[in-house]
């Protein structure tokens, strides 16, 4: 095959591009390398990678430190400039940001009457790392030791807690479960709450313990979340990990990328087809394409590189290189379904944002001190609790917030509330996601097949009786009016069932469409090689081969910290 060559275009950096929120403090944004014109050379590199989500960036950081080896990070998105990015309750005006988010929607969820269930995506420098909801959770010991177990060697909470570790600069210092030296800057909540507080009270009342660590020795329990943030800003992948890559003259970050195909000669991936700017552009890897494009994308672009289901993919007009049938396929997400109280006290967010000088003083709360409602995490404050005795561990998690609203991103209610939801943590449900047509710009089909199970539909309604219990405790009373979602009039079993059709939703954590294992049907190897294709690695939730217990960009990041282990000692 020959290789066209382009002309060089004139890079540019940007070292100090600045945010002024008050005359006491600035933010710097993530420097990025981008080419202002025309063609990017069709030159090798030694690693392409495809994504700058929480995985890409972590790649980026790692492959490149030793400065031996010429790394290539594409990413669709723009760079990460957007304000609202760093201000950890920013991710309220990003959840359906045009320009910040790829605003996937999924066909009709047959076990939630018909819905389509909105999913939004970070597409910007940090990825999802950058329109997060900031909880930093790593899930449950025995989630990786099953996947161990699923014949997933190296893979045991015993071999990824190191890169846990590695990967997290944590503000209590450094012990057993933490480390101190890490790019991601994992801190506790800036204030306390009185109505977290109380929840947390309530939840002791009621039998749970109080657990200060959910990342520590066990789950279970309830307390305040930790948060990826730092001195009350976010800290995403793209803050974290590259940001200290300026400088380095073996890495180029181009933004605006949208890959449009692997370059295949035979079973080898050579490189990467982007086009930016309406020009079409080839680069090519002299050793692997890593792709690091998350649970929806990088399984969009195996399919259109021919690389999936052999009888799916020339019906859609795409040639195929590699018979790979579980592309896409074996897709879990968490769903949430939501209680929504009515406070007795003006002492919500709500409250705040519905007068003036409430936002007024948000607003100066957090340009002075970092604190306040700007500077919270989408959840506050946690429990994890197990639905009936039998359970080993935890299958429930609540996020509490003080803030209640019809859906995300949406107004918040004009009344004073709060809201609780549970979220299953392992699901037996299971989807896919596959494209629609050989165009790389049509969003792909994604179904969830949320509520599929009986397990995964008596599991949501105990944890909502159970959440109920919490919420009804003698510690919150003084701050609870009435429940407002689903009401009191829902009581039964059957009615908390269809209230869970009509209104439960995603928490936005889909993995698993590539699956890795041992079997003649995974996708990818432990070692995260796309089995069949030589020079090709999938490097991201994608990979899971199921859910973790918790929120998973934590695990994300330990992922890319343990593949980059993994690329390079393969490279000696």
């Amino acid at each position: 095959m020959t290789r066209p060559r382009f002309p060089v275009f004139e890079t540019r950096q940007f070292d100090n591009l600045t945010f002024e929120c008050s005359q006491r403090a600035s933010f710097p944004v993530c420097s990025v390398l981008w080419h202002s014109c025309g063609a990017v050379v069709g030159i090798e590199f030694d690693y392409i990678i495809v994504g700058a989500g929480s995985a890409g960036c972590v790649l980026a950081n790692r492959l490149s430190a030793s400065g031996k080896h010429k790394v290539l990070l594409l990413e669709a998105g723009p760079p990460d400039r957007n304000p609202w990015i760093h201000i950890p309750m920013g991710y309220g005006k990003l959840f359906s940001h045009p320009e910040l988010n790829w605003r996937y929607q999924t066909a009709p969820e047959p076990e939630l009457n018909g819905r389509s269930i909105y999913h939004p995506r970070g597409k910007v420098l940090g990825g999802s790392s950058s329109i997060n909801g900031l909880v930093y959770m790593r899930g449950q010991h025995r989630d990786y030791d099953l996947w161990r177990q699923m014949g997933c060697d190296g893979w045991g909470w015993d071999d990824v807690l190191p890169y846990f570790k590695r990967s997290m600069d944590q503000t209590r210092g450094g012990s057993t479960w933490h480390g101190t030296d890490g790019p991601l800057a994992v801190s506790d909540q800036r204030e306390t709450h009185p109505l977290c507080d109380a929840f947390i009270a309530a939840g002791v009342e009621t039998g749970l313990p109080l657990n200060s660590d959910f990342n520590g020795a066990d789950q279970e329990g309830v307390g305040y979340f930790q948060t990826t943030a730092r001195n009350g800003w976010r800290c995403s992948s793209a803050t974290g990990y590259l940001r200290p890559t300026r400088g380095r003259k073996n890495l180029e970050i181009i933004t605006g990328a949208h890959v449009t195909r692997l370059i295949m000669e035979g079973l080898r991936a050579t490189g990467v087809r982007f086009i930016r700017e309406g020009i079409e552009e080839e680069v090519f890897a002299r050793g692997e394409v890593l792709l690091s494009a998350g649970a929806i994308n990088s399984p969009q672009i195996l399919e259109l590189s021919g690389i999936g289901d052999g009888d799916r993919l020339p019906a859609l007009g795409v040639e195929l290189v590699h018979h790979a049938p579980n592309v896409g396929a074996k897709l879990q997400d968490h769903l949430q379904a939501r209680l929504v109280m009515q406070a007795s006290k003006p002492v919500t967010v709500n409250d705040l944002y519905h007068s003036t000088w409430g936002r007024i003083s948000m607003a100066a709360r957090y340009a002075l001190l970092r604190k306040g409602p700007l500077a919270v995490s989408a959840g506050y404050a946690c429990a994890f609790f197990k639905t009936h005795d039998a359970l080993e561990t935890p299958d429930i998690q609540v996020h509490f917030i003080c803030f209640s609203t019809d859906k995300m991103g949406e107004a918040l209610h004009p009344f004073s509330g709060f809201t609780a939801s549970v979220c299953q943590l392992r699901p037996e449900s299971r989807g896919d996601v596959h494209i629609a047509s050989a165009d790389p710009f049509l969003q792909p089909v994604i179904r969830c097949n949320y509520l599929s199970t009986e397990t995964d539909r008596r599991t949501n309604v105990e944890g909502l009786k159970k959440l109920r219990r919490i919420i009804n405790a003698p510690a919150l009373a003084s701050f609870l009016d009435r429940e407002m979602e689903p009401g009191s009039s829902v009581g039964n079993d059957e009615d908390l069932l269809a209230y869970c059709r009509e209104t439960a939703s995603t928490i936005y954590h889909p993995c698993a469409t590539c699956a890795m294992g041992t079997d003649r049907g995974s996708v990818t190897s432990p070692d995260l090689k796309v089995n069949g294709v030589d020079g090709l690695r999938v490097i991201d939730a994608s990979i899971m081969p199921r859910l973790v217990s918790g929120n998973i960009n934590a695990a994300v990041i330990m992922i890319a910290e343990k593949a980059a282990d993994i690329i390079l000692s393969d490279a000696r």
